[in-house]
């Protein structure tokens, strides 16, 4: 009663009995050999050990058949805990999703806060009663804040229906422009031959002409010796009704310009007893890039044939050039080069390449050089009608020429006639 009431051995408590009870079969079964005793009892012995064997593998498939069941038992409770895990990592994810989430909700910037929205008081005053009356969100702020912006919005839509009427308006206004200023670029037309239709009328009336008087004025903000060759022009036109036209160009406002700087350094002078003007000049002489500086305004003179006017007749343009202080004489438009003019040996031995006075030369350096490239040249005619005075290097009487002194100043008053000048250069122009 007792051995029913005993608790079953596990089969690992069985497999390691029948272990320990072949230990001992096997080791009796080896001290009988070693002892030499009758083989009768090693077939008992053998078979215990089969029985051994037999419950060896009993317990064995006991072993398997309770590691299967845990097996089973494991696999039934692991899926579970599987399903736990998984929902685990879901609500893992959709938690870090709701944080994320919310955290880019509170990070949003939105337009609306830099929009320069209208206040409180003048939207409830100005937004008309459709926009005030919508109900677009439970949240007072927010609901205000919507329809603030919604009256913003119907604002600048006016405002674009205004700047589209403007923009048309703009491009009326342009044509009705163009169309004035197409009228007004053929009015200096217009009033061109209307000037000329009047020319008769003022003769008659003796009034003086617009055109003289322009070029009169702009003569008063010439240079001294262009002045004098201006005035000798004029003399001779007005005096033997020369076929010739005098006119002054250039830039009037640069002319001021220089007169105001002009004016300035002689009142600087005057109070400095001419100091700063004697550095000054000295200063300007060593500028070389200076030399060649022309006067803003210049002279242009039409020269046409006795008979008939040539509206393709040679130009003559008259510039002073400030630092040397000599007038330069060139042909407006010309092809040719300067020595196949007409103007170059106008004169004999005057082809303008040698500077005609001894402060020119001074000036210049030690190779005595006039710029050959420049198209108008200091011709020594141009310095006797502009009346720059040139003197010879030596005296008559001391290179014995004073045999032909008589003929030099013939030459020279010879030089300052105008006539002779127009003469010789119609004579050029028809040879």
């Amino acid at each position: 009663m007792e051995r029913e009431m005993a608790p079953e051995k596990s089969p690992l408590e069985l497999l390691r009995e029948r272990k320990s009870s072949i230990e001992e079969i096997i080791s009796r079964m080896l001290s009988i050999k070693n002892q030499g005793l009758p083989k009768s009892e090693n077939r008992e012995l053998l078979t215990q050990m089969f029985l051994n064997f037999i419950n060896l593998r009993q317990a064995n498939r006991a072993i398997l058949m309770e590691e299967e069941r845990v097996r089973r038992e494991t696999e039934s409770s692991k899926s579970p805990m599987d399903l736990t895990s998984l929902q685990l990592h879901n609500l893992t994810y959709e938690k870090s999703h709701y944080l994320k989430a919310t955290r880019s909700s509170r990070e949003f910037k939105s337009k609306y806060p830099n929009i320069d929205l209208i206040s409180e008081q003048d939207f409830f005053r100005d937004a008309p009663e459709a926009i005030k009356s919508q109900t677009l969100s439970n949240d007072a702020s927010h609901d205000l804040m919507l329809k603030r912006l919604n009256f913003e919005l119907h604002q600048r839509k006016e405002v674009c229906k205004l700047r589209a009427e403007l923009e048309q308006r703009k491009n009326c206004l342009l044509e009705a422009n163009s169309e004035r200023a197409k009228f007004l670029s053929s009015l200096p037309l217009h009033l061109k031959s209307l000037k000329k239709a009047s020319l008769p009328v003022q003769n008659q009336l003796s009034l003086p002409n617009p055109k003289k008087l322009k070029y009169h004025d702009l003569a008063e903000l010439l240079p001294p010796p262009l002045y004098v060759v201006y005035s000798k022009f004029m003399a001779q036109k007005e005096a033997f009704e020369e076929n010739i036209d005098i006119e002054v160009s250039g830039s009037l406002k640069d002319a001021q310009s220089y007169a105001r700087q002009q004016a300035e350094q002689n009142q600087e002078s005057s109070d400095d007893d001419g100091k700063r003007q004697r550095k000054r000049l000295k200063k300007e002489s060593s500028d070389e890039a200076g030399l060649y500086r022309v006067h803003p305004l210049k002279l242009v003179l039409h020269i046409y044939d006795d008979e008939t006017p040539d509206p393709k007749s040679h130009k003559l343009e008259f510039e002073y050039l400030l630092k040397l202080n000599v007038v330069c004489v060139g042909i407006e438009e010309s092809q040719d080069g300067p020595e196949k003019n007409i103007l170059c040996n106008l004169f004999p031995d005057d082809a303008g390449l040698e500077p005609p006075h001894q402060s020119t030369k001074l000036i210049l350096g030690d190779d005595h050089a006039f710029d050959e490239s420049r198209t108008s040249r200091p011709y020594k005619w141009a310095q006797h009608l502009a009346g720059i005075e040139v003197l010879p290097e030596m005296s008559l009487f001391v290179t014995g020429k004073n045999n032909t002194q008589n003929s030099d100043t013939a030459s020279v008053s010879d030089h300052y006639s105008v006539q002779t000048v127009l003469r010789r250069i119609r004579a050029q122009k028809k040879g």
